[in-house]
Order: structure tokens, then C-alpha cells, then sequence
């Protein structure tokens, strides 16, 4: 009796083969996985001046940048940190930015003027207001006064036209000598006279014996 063996059953790897033209061999070791880059945030002017570590969700850094230093320095001599803090929570993200160039405003006014402040700035702006208006309501008048007085010369103008004689017919022609009008003929005839006694000398003639 023959002793037969079992043949052998192949197994079948689940591991996907690699094709022939994979650049990526089986033995080369796993790539390590892509660490994320380092950012680094420096902290803004309020968190730096204030010595402390500003968080991710800062409510001052939006606000002031680290290049802008001395815009927070303003603002919290007058108003403090807290305060300025306060303000900018109660108000929706919108109307923040007008609130801190504001407060700026304000804080630097104060240090100009302890006494009035921006009230003080105000008050110049507001009399430099009523002085250009009153410039401006004078400039106005003057105009006005001006016009008048180019419509009363044009009256008076229009009336001396028409007092004025009518014009002499075209063929009598006449020469104006300021107000007085001469004809022509007239002023030839004088002439004449004037010609004739110069040469008999009765012009020359003494007045008295």
C-alpha cells in the first residue's frame, strides 16, 4: 500500500501585490507622517504692555496690533484695561473698531487738555464753524448788494435811452463832440469862416485902438 503525502494548499496573502512599474518597493520603510509648520503669534501691544499671554481668542488683539504700541498705551492711561475690555464685550463685533479709534480719540485729547478734553476740541471745531458761517452769509450779502446795483445802472442806462433825440436821417450824417451833436455841414462852414478870416487878418486884429 502506497503512502500518498497531501499536497499543500496555497494561501492567499490579502496584502494588495505591487505592480512592476510601482517606484515604491516593498522593502523601503514607511514614510513618517507630515508634522503641521509652527506658527508663531506674538502677542498683541495690550497683552505685551500689560505683561501677560495673550489667548487665542483675544478680545484686544483685533484692535491693537503689536506694531501699534502706543495706541493702547493712550487708551489705558485714561480708560484702564478692564474698562476698555468692558466696552468692547457689550458691544457686537461690528461697532468695535469704531469704539476703539473712539476711545483713542478721547484718551489723547485728555492728555492734551486735562481741563476739557475732547469738549475742548469740539468747542474750537464748532467756533470755527460759525465763524466760516458768518464769512459765508457776509459773502452773500456782498453778492446780493452787487447785483442791485447792476440792475439800478441798467434802469438808469435803459431811461437815458429812451430820454435821448432820435437818431438824425441817414443822409445827414453827424459827428458827436461829447454831449452835443454838430453836422457835418455846420462844421465845414466853420471851418470856411475860420479859413477866410485868417487870410484878411481880421483875426489878427487888435482888439482895442
Amino acid at each position: 500500500m502506497e503512502y500518498s503525502e497531501p499536497i499543500p494548499t496555497p494561501t492567499i496573502s490579502s496584502s494588495p501585490s505591487l505592480s512592476p512599474n510601482s517606484s515604491i518597493s516593498s522593502n523601503s520603510p514607511p514614510s513618517p507622517p507630515l508634522s503641521p509648520p509652527l506658527v508663531v503669534i506674538s502677542p498683541c501691544a495690550a497683552c505685551k504692555i500689560l505683561r501677560r499671554r495673550c489667548a487665542d481668542k483675544c478680545v484686544l488683539a483685533p484692535y491693537f496690533p503689536p506694531t501699534e504700541p502706543a495706541k493702547f498705551a493712550i487708551a489705558h492711561r485714561v480708560f484702564g484695561a478692564s474698562n476698555i475690555i468692558k466696552f468692547l464685550q457689550e458691544l457686537p463685533e461690528c461697532q468695535r473698531s469704531d469704539a476703539v479709534s473712539s476711545m483713542v480719540y478721547e484718551a489723547g485729547a485728555r492728555i492734551r487738555d486735562p481741563v476739557y478734553g475732547c469738549a475742548g476740541a469740539v468747542f474750537q471745531l464748532q467756533k470755527q464753524v460759525n465763524e466760516l458761517q458768518a464769512q459765508l452769509a457776509k459773502a452773500q450779502a456782498q453778492v446780493v448788494n452787487m447785483q442791485l446795483q447792476q440792475a439800478n445802472v441798467l434802469a438808469l442806462l435803459c431811461m437815458d435811452m429812451d430820454k435821448a433825440p432820435s437818431s438824425p436821417p441817414p443822409n445827414s450824417p453827424q459827428s458827436a463832440v461829447g454831449d452835443t451833436f454838430i453836422t457835418n455841414s455846420s462844421y465845414l462852414s466853420f471851418m470856411e469862416d475860420i479859413s477866410n478870416d485868417a487870410n484878411s487878418g481880421s483875426l489878427w486884429e487888435p482888439l482895442w485902438t
